[in-house]
C-alpha cells in the first residue's frame, strides 16, 4: 500500500474512534469495555470513566493468544471470567473505531455467550 493510503486509513479510524468515544461512557456499575487489536495481539481494558480507573484488563500478549477469532474467542472467555469476579454483568462495548466483524465481533460474542450484557 501506498503511504498515503496507509496514512488516509488511520485517519478514517481515529474519526471513527472519537465519533463513538463521545457517545458513549462508562460507570463502575457498568463500565466501558475498549478494544485494541494490533497485527500481532488484542488487548481489553473495563474502564470506569467518572473515576478514570481500569477495573479489570486482559492482554492477549501476556496470556500467549494471537489476534486470530480463536484466540479472540478464548480471551473473552478470560476477560468475562474476570469480570463476573469483579461482580460485573453488564458493559458499555467500545470497539475503538474498528468495524465490528472479525476477530471484533467474535469477542463480543463470546463475551455475549458469557453471559455479559451489553
Amino acid at each position: 500500500m501506498n503511504a498515503n493510503v496507509i496514512k488516509k486509513k488511520i485517519q478514517t479510524r481515529q474519526k471513527r474512534k472519537l465519533r463513538i468515544r463521545s457517545k458513549i461512557a462508562g460507570t463502575a456499575v457498568k463500565p466501558r469495555v475498549t478494544l485494541f487489536r494490533s497485527n500481532r495481539y488484542l488487548t481489553a481494558q473495563a474502564i470506569d470513566d467518572t473515576l478514570s480507573v481500569t477495573l479489570a484488563a486482559i492482554d492477549g500478549k501476556k496470556e500467549g493468544l494471537s489476534a486470530n477469532i480463536e484466540s479472540a474467542t478464548k480471551m473473552a472467555a478470560t476477560f468475562a471470567t474476570r469480570l463476573k469476579e469483579k461482580g460485573i454483568s453488564a458493559i458499555v462495548f467500545d470497539r475503538n473505531g474498528y468495524e465490528y466483524h472479525g476477530v471484533v465481533a467474535a469477542f463480543g460474542e463470546a463475551l455475549r455467550s458469557n453471559e455479559i450484557k451489553f
